[in-house]
């Protein structure tokens, strides 16, 4: 069993005791009492957030990466096909080929419908498709973007100021109340349903691509 000199939370003996009229010092023990219970806080809290975002982080990295994959090839029916009209285009002029060697009218081969200048309109579902998969590909990147921010929140959080243990207890107490005022826990918090979201949305537009 270990003596009551163990304990680390005991700041009695672990800290000596102030002087008479230095018990709010620049050095006094309620300082670096303070300090000490907030390193323990600090560190229980950002570890379990940096668990969460280094997690959500490469989740968010391999979906956008597929999405992307996805809208590469889906945005193209938004425009206009111009293989598909050269295609066509070429297949008329052989027929007005065909037509003039054989001493036929010319006006009797069928116009191609489409050309560069013909009026294209995507199909309700590609747009539908097309629409869905950059809402959930936003999302995705926009998650990834927080995440990223938020990391840099809790290095600049958890960096170790400079000075007495007085500034340092004050500068502590500044950042928590700026992570407080930031709603930095709740966008942490809000992060893995953004991700859903982005995840759901896009296996609706691949429900209504097959």
């Amino acid at each position: 069993m270990g003596g009551k000199g163990n304990d680390p939370f005991d700041y009695e003996q672990k800290f000596p005791e102030d002087k008479q009229y230095e018990e709010l010092g620049p050095t006094a023990r309620v300082w670096r009492t303070y300090l000490e219970e907030c390193a323990a806080f600090d560190i229980e809290m950002v570890e379990r957030w940096r668990d969460g975002l280094d997690v959500l982080l490469v989740f968010a990295g391999l979906f956008s990466a597929v999405v992307t994959t996805f809208v590469a090839q889906t945005s193209q029916s938004l425009q206009v096909d111009y293989g598909q009209v050269t295609a066509s285009l070429l297949f008329e002029l052989i027929g007005v080929q065909r037509t003039a060697a054989n001493g036929s009218l010319v006006n009797d081969v069928p116009r191609s419908g489409l050309t560069p200048f013909s009026d294209f309109r995507p199909t309700a579902s590609d747009s539908l498709v097309n629409g869905l998969w950059f809402t959930s590909l936003s999302f995705s990147l926009t998650t990834a973007l927080f995440v990223v921010l938020t990391k840099q929140w809790i290095h600049q959080y958890m960096s170790a100021p400079s000075g007495t243990p007085k500034d340092r207890c004050r500068v502590r107490q500044f950042r928590y109340m700026g992570l407080q005022q930031w709603r930095v826990g709740f966008i942490i918090g809000l992060l893995p349903v953004l991700m859903s979201a982005s995840l759901c949305i896009f296996l609706v537009g691949l429900v209504v691509f097959l």
